[in-house]
């Protein structure tokens, strides 16, 4: 029997998606957009109509620039053009609705919205719960244990570690150490030099981690690997790079969670507040009722 649930919400993503794929149809009485405001709340809504999530973590990146990660590799995620006004201020908005709502809502200016979410994952399983990530990114697969689920909202998919495999080449906890590897376009980490995809879940899956490899790079030549011999030396040359993206790949789990409390439990609806937002970000009628619905109000 499969314990309950606690549904780990990568916020950021959601809003992302909602801003490149609404219309850009609503705008505030000072003229700026409002359309990842409205696709954000669309998404809060269809989340509790399929899941009716009693426990949620709601987490938002704050850290666009001011991470940890920037202190150890200025170049993490440093591809990524700066967030618009335009989009900054409707983060602060969807933050607004989803407290108002009851959820708990966490964001931190040195960790990003995964190291939250495995923050908040560890307390619950403290508590005796299992973890729901709601999202497509790869790098929360590293936190899957035993009955948690990965949920891929927009493909409607689910997976949980024994899954993994099958998508990436390696297990669930070897994700962080085949992302040092092989690196990770999307946050800017290069990776070693000449190591792909299959050659470093080769290399994870055969010493099971990173570590492992560089305490013995010195086999590495005796593989049945393509180019081995200089993958070996491109890895001794290269092993603190290794050392270092490895430290960017890894959730920190020890991220402050604020005030919320595990399981973390929905907490009172604010319904004045959301009645207000509903006026002030012009939501039509099926929103507003929908969005009471999932505070818990008649309309």
């Amino acid at each position: 029997m499969n314990r309950p649930a606690v549904h780990l919400v990568d916020a950021s993503m959601y809003v992302f998606r909602a801003w490149h794929s609404m219309p850009d149809a609503w705008h505030d009485e000072d003229g700026w957009p409002l359309n990842a405001v409205h696709g954000f709340a669309r998404f809060l809504c269809e989340l509790h109509e399929r899941e009716r999530p009693a426990h949620i973590v709601v987490a938002f990146d704050e850290a666009l620039d001011s991470c940890y990660r920037n202190t150890l590799y200025p170049q993490y995620k440093a591809n990524r053009p700066p967030a618009p006004e335009e989009l900054r201020r409707q983060f602060v908005t969807c933050k607004a609705i989803a407290d108002a709502l009851g959820l708990n809502v966490m964001s931190h200016h040195e960790f990003e919205a995964d190291d939250l979410i495995g923050a908040a994952m560890v307390l619950a399983r403290e508590k005796g719960f299992r973890g729901i990530i709601v999202s497509a990114d790869k790098d929360l697969s590293q936190l899957l244990q035993d009955d948690d689920e990965q949920f891929d909202f927009a493909r409607n998919t689910r997976w949980t570690h024994a899954g993994v495999k099958a998508k990436h080449g390696v297990h669930a906890h070897q994700i962080a150490d085949y992302l040092a590897l092989c690196g990770d376009a999307v946050d800017n980490i290069p990776g070693i030099q000449g190591i792909g995809q299959k050659t470093a879940a080769q290399l994870i899956s055969h010493f099971d981690s990173l570590d492992a490899l560089l305490d013995r790079v010195d086999e590495v030549p005796h593989l049945r690997i393509r180019g081995a011999h200089g993958i070996a030396l491109r890895l001794k040359a290269q092993q603190a790079d290794a050392r270092l993206f490895q430290q960017l790949t890894r959730i920190a789990t020890h991220a402050p969670v604020g005030e919320a409390q595990p399981p973390f439990a929905r907490t009172a609806v604010d319904v004045s507040r959301l009645t207000s937002l509903c006026d002030t970000l012009k939501f039509g009628p099926l929103t507003r009722r929908r969005l009471l619905a999932v505070a818990g109000v008649t309309a």
